[in-house]
């Protein structure tokens, strides 16, 4: 061991300049603040070297010293939670002291909820009592240090190709960390361009497997999907909690809850019947009963903490990670047949013109009369005899009851299990079709986008990719959530309570007119200067009719609209066209749902699990976060159903197939199998010999010799060339080969009568895609 000479600083000297120094102590600043010689450098090197050794300090990324235990005074931080009370923790990013654990910093931000867990920042550190205290400089990339990817040998050297499709790069391996060609494995990059290394530093197994795509997603974007297991012991104790006394008891009435076939949790179930009161001739009453969460997850508690880290659960074709441990969210709290359950209950009266006349909320307990899928309910109603029910009389498919004057269904009896279930559904379809006069009359917008539904079998294997059928019984159910929504809303501004709001802002001036300029390439006119309501977007639909581009342009005005979020400022819902709407009817895997929940207890005075103090004066900071983390569940899901369709095309590679493009770039375009989906690339250079040119205003790639035009919705064969379902990426090529261009559907066309209509020549617009 090195013994230090006069002249040297001891080793208390060194640890209490690091620790007072203003700026990042390296062996320079150490060197100049003891006014060492250059000999002396010499013996301040080996010392600090000791000194390392010893575990007395450690050193910082650009070799700056701090005490062993301790932090940098500027180094890049990971945020790692946000708090109740809004309080943002982050950990160092690089932490090397062995058997000390890592230690937890209080972000101060300059503008309250601007940091999401996960994010990296740059700070300065400084200790404080008995904690530290971070003071960002600046917001980093997100870490690329880390790759999630597979392995492969090529002459007999290991490379890691990443499952993100924007990644083009692959990276020589410099330690496999016991992983084989074909793994999924995660990575760590060292080194600096052009001599970048991989190290694995995890291995995640076959990522061909049934059911890998979606660990893809979890591992690539860092979604939690292992419970601490004291959320897990927390979860176990409450889900035995009894009822509890002083709820309304509504287990005689027939509520059903429709759901999904493939449903792995149920939030909610509804019920209806005419309402006998004079003041309301013709309507309806109506319950929308909502799993009563706030009784069993807490504020502050360990579930809690979990529930909004997470911020919702996350839907995977294979698998659900879900925002409440499986025992309270597909049991305790799940709405199951013929179970006592606890539910928040929506009391509402329903005019005949579908308006809400008044709402309640009370806690109470339910049991479920029927579990049923959208398409078993659909099934019952289209079987019902008299057809009156869908032909009928009355507008809304219900048999009149000319005494009344409204649609009545014969009186609902109880049902016992699942029962008599025509004579509870017709009701609810009755009352359905008043909500739909309502929803009609302030025109919404009316998208037709289908969803993609992959369908596994018990293996995971992939059986069928297509559109989501959409049923009468969908929209039903939609349009009583919406009632519930809109009633929680008013019910907690009625009392000047918090609300987390749903907010959908209208469209900024900059996307209508990309959209203006867009629907001219159809000569389809848009004029700026008027009000823009969901309604007029619903007039161009109309206007153009059953053109065989409708579906693209539905597209394009989704693109136009902003992205909906929440947050305590009510700046209503321009896509329902609502002035007030709150999230309430899906507590079980939205955090944001909780919240409404936990408010309305507190406001109206349900009993325990209120809205804590500081979570009301924090609702912005948490709104922020919880839309943060919907847009990564909502990518994660994404990516996931393209990786799994790219699966269920790889056995398709070679074929020729209908495809529609998706957009147009200067280096080729993007195209999407119809029925099926997926997006792939078509190189500009694999389209012909001839050059093409990008209009970037039009989005259009045009033949310069054949006037040849691609364009965005144009529909035509190409030959599926690649199919990668670990990234979900698809490649196309002409179906003759490389090279080989081929004219788009509807003939050649000059490029001077491109210019003169002021649209693509060479398109026939057809297909449907979300």
């Amino acid at each position: 061991m090195y013994k230090p000479k006069a002249g040297l600083p001891t080793r208390e000297q060194i640890l209490d300049f690091i620790a007072t120094s203003d700026v990042p102590a390296g062996k320079r600043e150490i060197a100049k603040g003891f006014g060492l010689s250059a000999q002396d450098k010499m013996g301040l090197k080996a010392l600090l070297k000791d000194m390392a050794d010893e575990g007395l300090i450690d050193s910082a990324p650009g070799r700056a010293f701090h005490k062993m235990g301790g932090i940098p005074k500027v180094t890049v931080l990971r945020i790692a939670d946000v708090d109740d009370g809004g309080n943002v923790w982050a950990v160092p990013e690089r932490w090397e002291a062995e058997g000390v654990p890592p230690p937890r910093l209080r972000v101060r931000e300059r503008k309250r909820g601007a940091l999401g867990v996960g994010e990296r920042i740059l700070a300065r550190t400084e200790e404080a009592g008995n904690g530290w205290i971070a003071h960002p400089m600046k917001v980093l990339a997100p870490a690329s240090e880390q790759v999630l990817g597979v392995l492969r040998e090529e002459a007999g050297r290991l490379w890691l190709t990443g499952v993100d499709k924007r990644e083009r790069r692959e990276f020589a391996v410099a330690d496999a960390g016991g992983a084989a060609p074909g793994d999924l494995v995660l990575a760590e990059l060292a080194g600096k361009p052009p001599k970048i290394a991989a190290r694995v530093v995890q291995k995640l197994g076959d990522p061909f497997a049934a059911r890998s795509f979606s660990l893809i997603a979890i591992h690539k974007l860092g979604i939690p999907d292992v419970f601490s297991q004291e959320a897990l012991d927390e979860a176990e104790r409450v889900s035995k909690l009894p009822l509890g006394e002083g709820r309304e008891d509504l287990r005689d009435l027939p509520i059903v809850a429709i759901d999904p076939e493939d449903a792995r949790d149920h939030d909610d179930a509804v019920w209806a019947e005419a309402d006998d009161d004079p003041a309301n001739a013709g309507g309806w009453k109506a319950i929308v009963a909502i799993a009563d969460v706030s009784f069993y997850v807490r504020p502050k508690s360990e579930v809690d903490r979990e529930a909004r880290r997470r911020g919702n659960s996350v839907y995977f074709p294979d698998r659900v990670v879900p925002m409440l441990p499986e025992i309270l969210s597909a049991e305790v709290c799940s709405l199951k047949e013929g179970a006592d359950r606890a539910a928040l209950a929506c009391h509402l009266r329903i005019g005949k013109d579908g308006s809400l006349k008044s709402w309640r909320f009370t806690r109470a307990v339910v049991r479920i009369a029927a579990n049923l899928a959208y398409e078993e309910a659909q099934a019952i109603i289209d079987a019902s005899s008299p057809p009156a029910l869908r032909e009928g009389a009355g507008e809304g498919g219900a048999a009149l009851d000319p005494a009344r004057g409204h649609e009545a269904p014969p009186p609902t009896p109880p049902v016992d299990g699942r029962g008599d279930m025509l004579s509870v559904l017709q009701p609810l379809w009755a009352c359905w079709h008043a909500l739909a006069k309502a929803r009609d009359a302030r025109a919404p917008l009316d998208l037709d986008l289908p969803e993609r539904r992959v369908v596994l079998d018990e293996k995971g294997r992939i059986m069928s990719v297509s559109p989501r059928e959409r049923l009468d019984a969908h929209r039903l159910i939609e349009d009583y959530m919406i009632a519930a929504n809109v009633a929680a809303a008013k019910a907690l501004e009625a009392k000047k309570a918090p609300v987390m709001y749903r907010i959908h802002e209208p469209p900024s001036r900059e996307k209508l007119a990309a959209l203006k300029d867009y629907l001219e390439t159809f000569d389809v006119p848009f004029a700026l200067g008027q009000v823009v309501r969901p309604a007029t977007f619903n007039h161009i639909i109309e206007r153009i009719g059953d053109a065989d581009f409708r579906p693209q342009v539905m597209e394009q005005i989704l693109r136009t609209q902003t992205q909906a979020y929440y947050a305590p400022g009510n700046h209503g819902h321009f896509g329902l066209s609502l002035g007030s709407y709150a999230h309430f009817t899906s507590p079980i895997r939205r955090y944001a749902d909780l919240l409404v929940h936990r408010s309305l207890v507190s406001a109206y005075g349900l009993g325990e699990g209120g809205l804590p103090a500081d979570d009301a004066a924090n609702m912005e900071s948490v709104g922020e976060i919880i839309s943060r983390l919907e847009r990564r569940a909502m990518e994660a899901e994404r990516d996931t159903t393209d990786r799994y369709v790219a699966a269920f095309l790889s056995e398709r590679v070679g074929q020729v197939m209908d495809v529609r493009i998706t957009g147009v770039t200067n280096f080729g375009f993007f195209a999407t199998v119809e029925g099926i989906g997926g997006d792939g690339l078509m190189p500009v250079r694999d389209l012909g010999g001839e050059y093409f040119r990008f209009d970037e205003g039009a989005r259009t790639l045009t033949g310069e010799h054949s006037g040849d035009v691609f364009a965005q919705g144009q529909t035509l064969e190409l030959r599926l060339a690649e199919a990668n379902p670990v990234s979900g990426a698809l490649r196309f090529e002409m179906p003759e080969g490389k090279g080989a261009a081929q004219p788009p559907r509807g003939g050649r066309k000059p490029v001077r009568e491109i210019k003169r209509r002021g649209r693509p020549a060479n398109i026939r617009h057809q297909g449907k895609r979300r």
